[in-house]
């Protein structure tokens, strides 16, 4: 799918410059997402210091790009994939806010737990989870940048991947805190941590069920799977 062609051209500037910031706040986003996660991993201090305080710049173009959208259906009374784009990515903005609000808390728990001594055998399931998710992020703001909706639907499948994983570190975790009650505190740190990584896997998702609902006008938010499969691509092979 492609932006429509209008006879106005600054019609077409104002649709294009609403994208292109919708990307840039994406790009944003998830750079401070790689570097909460790097804070976590690596145990660094001063990094998840930065990712905790650093989403002012994300809250700006949230507001920016809505009082954009605003704008072009008061001046243009958009219709029809006009309407949609506008629409989508108003649902898609609020996504990516939300997005930087669980990497700050990645951040902000990555600094305590910099301080800490770390519990043994969690390292290799939080880089597990960590790539699961950052993953999503990536393809997901990859799917609304190339208006790809077939890619969009294939990612859908990996959220069950993504909770698979947490509830497997969950359990690890909860097992930690039985055996000994002094991981409590470092326990539900990590555990905060995973479910941040989750929701940055579900807000991912919401973005592919918005591309969706862009290209195809069909909004497919608690519709199982194999039903957007049968009724959206029925002779594709996803």
């Amino acid at each position: 799918m492609e932006l429509g062609e209008h006879i106005s051209q600054r019609y077409n500037q104002e649709l294009e410059d609403i994208r292109s910031k919708v990307l840039k706040m994406g790009g944003l986003v998830e750079a401070q997402a790689e570097n909460g996660v790097k804070a976590l991993l690596q145990r660094d201090a001063e990094l998840a210091e930065n990712v905790a305080t650093a989403d002012d710049k994300i809250n700006a173009l949230e507001v920016e790009i809505d009082e954009d959208c605003v704008q072009v259906i008061a001046l243009r009374q958009p219709t029809a994939s006009d309407l949609r784009l506008v629409f989508a990515v108003g649902k898609v903005i609020t996504d990516l806010e939300r997005l930087g609000d669980e990497a700050a808390k990645i951040g902000k728990y990555s600094k305590k737990l910099a301080k800490k001594k770390t519990i043994t055998g969690m390292h290799a399931e939080l880089s597990h989870l960590s790539e699961l998710a950052l993953s999503l992020l990536h393809d997901s703001l990859d799917a609304f940048a190339r208006l790809d909706d077939e890619r969009a639907v294939q990612l859908l499948a990996k959220n069950d991947k993504i909770n698979r994983e947490f509830n497997a570190l969950s359990r690890i975790l909860i097992t930690h805190m039985m055996e000994n009650p002094r991981n409590i505190k470092n326990a539900l740190r990590i555990s905060w941590c995973a479910r941040s990584l989750e929701r940055i896997g579900r807000y991912s998702i919401n973005i592919c069920e918005h591309v969706v609902y862009l290209v195809k006008g069909k909004d497919i938010r608690h519709t199982d799977l194999d039903e957007v499969l049968a009724e959206l691509f029925p002779d594709d092979d996803l």
